[in-house]
């Protein structure tokens, strides 16, 4: 699969909450866990926690060897602090910098071998693709290593979910906790600078996740419309659910004051096209050259970095408030 969708849509999109139940050591309160040292609080093993498939994982000590399926889960990683003990990676993988010294294991496909070679304590798989690959996991499971289905998560509270999970599962509880924290005050600061913005200056915005002939946009119950409503944006395709096929006829008749465009890591001069299109020259979006292209991955990958996503995808609408 290519990064478009970094398995949050699969066209048409491919979430388990978290739910531990660790030991009464790894799930003491405020009030105890302040008369622990740090370590021994990261270091309470083992736990148990259920997954996106609804299965209670067990994980006996904390992991010293992981491989990551996906690179939502890989950035969370290394938000934790995690690098160390990457060693091996999906072929989508990117960022940061340093996963391209890590062994790749595959895409949709992964080499099981080389997993099981890699000497993995801790697999970390996907809801989002795991129902393909149930298989290839129970082989994993079977040579011994923990396998943990991440939630496929379709909103900011499933990320911070996704966050515990992975934190959880390999003792860096309080980190992960820090990392959320440190996201939901990023938002709440977009959210404050959206406030300014006036209900009559509200713009409508056409996402277009996908060029022609073959338009996707992501309609309502989607990332993309949590988004533009914390920054007090219209999704012009609100009317439609989930991730939808537009046809350009219908697009020009929505007639957006802005358009963002997510897929100019693989498409050519993507602003130009869209300004080209034939039929779309009296838009309003078109009109006023407020055409954007925006960083795929910061915007799909339901990861630590989403905060950052927001924050371009409010530049590009709204430069006059967020633009620093």
């Amino acid at each position: 699969m290519n990064k478009l969708s970094q398995y949050t849509l699969s066209f048409v999109l491919a979430a388990g909450l978290l739910a531990g139940c660790g030991t009464d050591k790894a799930e003491t309160g405020k009030e105890e866990k302040a008369d622990q040292p740090k370590e021994s609080q990261e270091e309470a093993f083992p736990v148990t926690i259920k997954d996106a498939e609804g299965k209670d994982v067990v994980i006996e000590e904390k992991p010293k060897r992981i491989v990551s399926l996906i690179p939502s889960n890989t950035e969370i990683a290394y938000k934790l602090d995690l690098g160390d003990e990457i060693v091996g990676v999906s072929d989508n993988d990117n960022y940061p910098k340093e996963v391209n010294a890590k062994e790749k294991v595959g895409g949709m496909e992964y080499n099981i071998e080389k997993i099981i070679g890699l000497d993995t304590d801790l697999v970390l798989a996907h809801g989002s693709s795991a129902h393909n690959s149930k298989e290839g996991l129970k082989q994993l499971e079977e040579a011994g290593i923990d396998v943990l289905v991440v939630n496929d998560a379709q909103n900011f509270d499933q990320v911070y979910d996704s966050i515990e999970m992975i934190g959880k599962a390999t003792g860096t509880t309080e980190k992960a906790e820090d990392v959320v924290e440190e996201m939901k005050d990023g938002l709440s600061k977009i959210e404050e600078k959206a406030k300014t913005i006036k209900k009559e200056e509200e713009k409508s915005v056409f996402i277009e996740v996908s060029p022609a002939p073959d338009i996707f946009t992501p309609g309502k119950n989607t990332f993309m419309q949590e988004m533009l409503d914390l920054i007090h944006a219209k999704n012009a395709a609100a009317d439609q659910k989930g991730w939808v096929q537009m046809t350009e006829e219908a697009i020009i008749k929505k007639n957006p004051d802005v358009i963002i465009t997510t897929h100019g890591y693989y498409t050519k001069k993507p602003i130009e096209e869209v300004l080209s299109r034939k039929g779309w020259e009296n838009m309003t979006a078109v009109k006023n050259k407020d055409v954007h292209d925006v960083n795929a991955d910061l915007v799909n990958r339901t990861g630590p970095r989403l905060v950052e996503g927001v924050e371009e995808l409010a530049e590009a609408i709204y430069p006059d408030v967020f633009k620093k």
